[in-house]
Formats: C-alpha cells, sequence, structure tokens
C-alpha cells in the first residue's frame, strides 16, 4: 500500500475467497431492510426510547417522555421512526397509543447495547 492511501498497489485478488464471500452476502433487500433497522437506533434519542420500551414493557409516549426526560412530541417523533423501520409497533388503547419493541427491535437494541459497552478485562 502506497502511504497515506487505502488501496493497493497491485490487483492482488484471491478469487476462491473473493466468490465464496461475495455469494455469502445477502440480497439488496434483505441489507437495505438492516441498514433500515441500524440507521433507526442511531439517534441516541430513538436508542434510549428503545431501552425503555426493551425494560419496561408496553407504554404510552407520556411514560416515555419522563423516562427519558424529553418532550412528548420528540418522543412521538422517534417513536414514528421506530415503528416505521419495523422496530416498534403501537396500538391504541381509549385514547391512548401504547408502544413496544418488535423481536426484530429487541434483537438490534441488544446488539447495539453488546457492541457499545465496554469491554471487561
Amino acid at each position: 500500500m502506497k502511504p497515506g492511501t487505502d488501496a493497493c498497489e497491485l490487483l492482488c485478488l484471491d478469487l476462491p475467497k473473493a466468490e465464496s464471500v461475495r455469494s455469502s452476502i445477502p440480497d439488496a433487500e434483505v441489507l437495505e431492510s438492516g441498514a433500515s433497522f441500524a440507521k433507526a437506533l442511531a439517534d441516541p434519542n430513538r436508542l434510549s426510547i428503545a431501552l425503555a420500551l426493551r425494560d419496561g414493557g408496553e407504554m404510552c409516549v407520556c411514560d416515555l417522555s419522563w423516562i427519558v426526560a424529553r418532550q412528548d412530541k420528540l418522543v412521538s417523533h422517534h417513536l414514528r421512526l421506530l415503528r416505521s423501520a419495523g422496530l416498534a409497533t403501537s396500538r391504541k388503547n381509549g385514547k391512548m397509543v401504547l408502544y413496544t419493541l418488535t423481536p426484530a427491535g429487541n434483537h438490534m437494541v441488544e446488539a447495539v447495547l453488546a457492541i457499545a459497552a465496554p469491554v471487561n478485562s
């Protein structure tokens, strides 16, 4: 590699290895879905809301707003994004809207926390 660059100076393709790895990469639809999940938790507000839902189960915006110390309009906005990404669901109960994480939402929160948590030696 040239100093200061991130590219090889010559073509050194290990074709069998490259073909094997290439065939293991999911199709574009799966990649889009995964990127959408990851993007939905890329905001600290959404991640804290998702954590609250993970730990508290089904909750309304009022409870979540108090837990994460954010205005209810902001929490509602982030919940819509989590829901549209498939990480949360909602149901109406009278005048209340209750939110919960989907199984995918739970998995994504756990994955993010596993990576973000400091490693204890």
